[in-house]
């Protein structure tokens, strides 16, 4: 069996995307909405599988890793996540870059010697890497309105990732995939009036005016904690919203906090921009936290525990 394990989001949407475009391959595929990371747990590997893992932490998901190079898997694993101790194996390909400025897509792109390497950008666009996309961009001689266009996509692709279930979101990540395959280029689909980033672009602008209106729980000088209402919409923009927040006031850490459907918080920390450090080691402190240095988030955190991840937070940035 040949598998092809990705975060929904659009980093691994499109590091996946690029190794098809570059070699198309029949593969099951294996995704879910971004948070849903543990994905390896999904499958059982057997002796001469093939295995891709992009866009996941390695950590999150050691065991399970363990168990498939046992069982003679081969395994390909491209992530900029915490890492943990990689396993030195013979089966094992490791392509791991912990930099706060690389993005899984941008590390398969070097990979592939950079074959389409607009999508790589427009990935780092939807992961907030601005500074590093327009770098790239720049390195390409695109024009500000290419570069808008890119960071709209990337925003769209990256926002229909989140949620606590597929449910949530507007296309599966599987099935947004799919209908991105179809372009070479970001270019092409933003041409193409009946793609989907059009959809995506309406929904964006819809959630996002809900999102105007949201509680604020913190803000000082060093953090802001925003509280969304229980809904669908509030859960699609808790992604988008941390990174839209960053990008508004750079010196500060966010947090967006979304009910999730278990009695419990989903919480989005993004680090200040100008300090990407910090979101995974606050996080981490926290039963189901994980994530990067520059973001980061907790799956569940109890009702109990705000007060002390708005301390951790501020804390930490003082």
């Amino acid at each position: 069996m040949k598998y092809d394990i990705f975060n929904g989001d659009a980093d691994g949407i499109i590091a996946l995307l690029q190794l098809q475009l570059a070699n198309p391959t029949d593969t099951v595929k294996v995704t879910g909405v971004k948070r849903d990371i543990q994905l390896m747990k999904k499958i059982t590997p057997q002796e001469g599988d093939c295995i891709r893992v992009l866009d996941i932490s390695m950590e999150k998901n050691m065991s399970e890793l363990h168990e498939a190079l046992s069982a003679g898997a081969r395994v390909m694993y491209v992530d900029h996540h915490k890492a943990g101790d990689i396993p030195a194996h013979a089966n094992l390909f490791a392509h791991i870059d912990l930099d706060a400025n690389m993005c899984t897509s941008l590390i398969v792109s070097d990979l592939i010697d950079k074959q389409f390497h607009l999508w790589a950008i427009t990935a780092a666009y939807g992961d907030n890497l601005f500074a590093k996309a327009d770098s790239e961009a720049d390195k390409l001689n695109l024009s500000d309105l290419q570069k808008s266009q890119l960071k709209a996509f990337g925003t769209y692709i990256n926002y229909n990732g989140y949620g606590s279930e597929v449910a949530d979101l507007h296309f599966a990540p599987e099935e947004l995939y799919e209908l991105l395959l179809q372009y070479k280029s970001p270019f092409d689909a933003i041409n193409d009036k009946k793609s989907v980033y059009y959809t995506l672009e309406l929904a964006y602008k819809a959630d996002m005016e809900k999102a105007a209106n949201a509680q604020v729980v913190h803000d000082c000088d060093t953090a802001k904690v925003i509280l969304l209402e229980d809904a669908a919409w509030a859960r699609r923009v808790s992604g988008v919203l941390g990174n839209d927040l960053a990008n508004q006031s750079p010196n500060k850490a966010h947090a967006v906090f979304t009910f999730n459907n278990k009695g419990s918080y989903l919480v989005s920390v993004r680090a200040p921009l100008n300090n990407k450090q910090g979101a995974v080691d606050i996080c981490s402190k926290f039963a189901t936290g994980g994530g990067r240095a520059a973001a980061a988030g907790i799956n569940e955190l109890p009702k109990s525990q705000v007060e002390s991840f708005v301390e951790e937070l501020v804390g930490y940035y003082k």
